[in-house]
């Protein structure tokens, strides 16, 4: 079972100092996918738009400005209350978004939960993939014949593309 954390919240695209427009969109976690947030805004259209981006780099935007690049995260103050800015480029264009602090930050500590930062990893199952890559196969144990060369049955072992150097290639 994959734990999914959303939340619904409200953003507002900021179009100057004085103006800003309200945007509904969802914060979404998934365990499969540890590192990941992803936001996705209903603008009205058929075809939301989503953003994707390093789960850390939002944890660390809370507390302090962090990024570079297409998403740069930093906490303010507006009109009193703590709020947390969203820098957002891409080729389309770019967008300043304003998200409510709590709300993250609320958000945040249930993906925290789900998983713990430094156990990421083992989400993945790399560490098990790469242990049976690694693992040694059966037939590099297998024995030699009675007059020392592999069996015909590991012939796949060696080199298909023999060097002239090579005491197994035969040279032309």
């Amino acid at each position: 079972m994959h734990t999914v954390v959303e939340r619904e919240l409200e953003l507002h695209l900021v179009l100057s100092p004085e103006q800003s427009i309200p945007v509904p969109a969802r914060l979404s976690y998934r365990a499969d996918d540890p590192y990941a947030v992803r936001i996705v805004f209903h603008i009205g259209s058929d075809h939301p738009v989503s953003w994707s981006f390093a789960r850390e780099l939002l944890v660390e935007g809370v507390f302090r400005p962090c990024g570079h690049g297409d998403v740069r995260v930093w906490p303010t103050k507006v009109g009193g209350r703590g709020v947390v800015l969203m820098a957002l480029s891409s080729p389309d264009g770019d967008a300043l978004l304003e998200a409510p602090a709590a709300q993250i930050t609320a958000w945040l500590e249930r993906t925290l939960t789900a998983v713990p930062p430094g156990t990421e990893a083992g989400r993945l199952g790399i560490d098990a993939g790469l242990a049976e890559l690694l693992a040694p196969s059966p037939r590099l144990s297998a024995p030699l014949d009675q007059g020392g060369t592999p069996s015909p049955d590991d012939l796949w072992l060696r080199d298909p593309w023999p060097s002239d150097e090579s005491a197994d290639g035969e040279q032309s």
